[in-house]
């Protein structure tokens, strides 16, 4: 069962595991990202910042969208993490039903332009949020579960 997904570029960190972790009841992290998944040193690093007790997949987006739809998480509760909206998009178009995604921090590079002081976006994510959006996936922001939930479009 999916009970969250967000776009963090930092992934698993101190927000993600402690805050939302608890505040959901996380039973799994899973992070989609093609990259992540054959880096054996980031791998590393996500392990040793996940939570006790929560379990963690990092997969690439095909074998991400497999698992899923064939329910081998359905009795779990999944929380899925993702750097950037790409890999959320095709997981929606393999048939993932994602209902909706919390735009959490979206790093700065000399690519990117900011919407606010922690989510910064190139041409090519806006595109990627429009499509999301067409497919009928509900865009929010909130950085903490403690913080109000805002209308992502309404930053576009």
């Amino acid at each position: 069962m999916i009970i969250g997904v967000r776009i963090d570029g930092r992934l698993i960190h101190g927000q993600v595991a402690n805050l939302w972790a608890s505040s959901v009841n996380v039973g799994r992290f899973m992070v989609v990202d093609d990259d992540v998944a054959q880096n054996d040193v980031e791998k590393s690093g996500l392990k040793l910042a996940t939570p006790a007790g929560v379990k963690l997949s990092v997969l690439p987006v095909e074998k991400a969208a497999n698992n899923i739809l064939s329910g081998k998480y359905d009795s779990q509760r999944l929380f899925i993490i993702a750097k950037r909206p790409q890999p959320l998009l095709e997981l929606v178009e393999k048939g993932v039903p994602l209902k909706e995604i919390n735009v959490g921090n979206m790093s700065r590079t000399d690519e990117t332009r900011s919407l606010t002081k922690s989510i910064n976006v190139t041409d090519a994510d806006i595109e990627t949020f429009k499509q999301l959006e067409e497919k009928g996936v509900h865009l929010v922001n909130q950085m903490v579960p403690t913080d109000p939930q805002h209308e992502f479009k309404e930053l576009l």
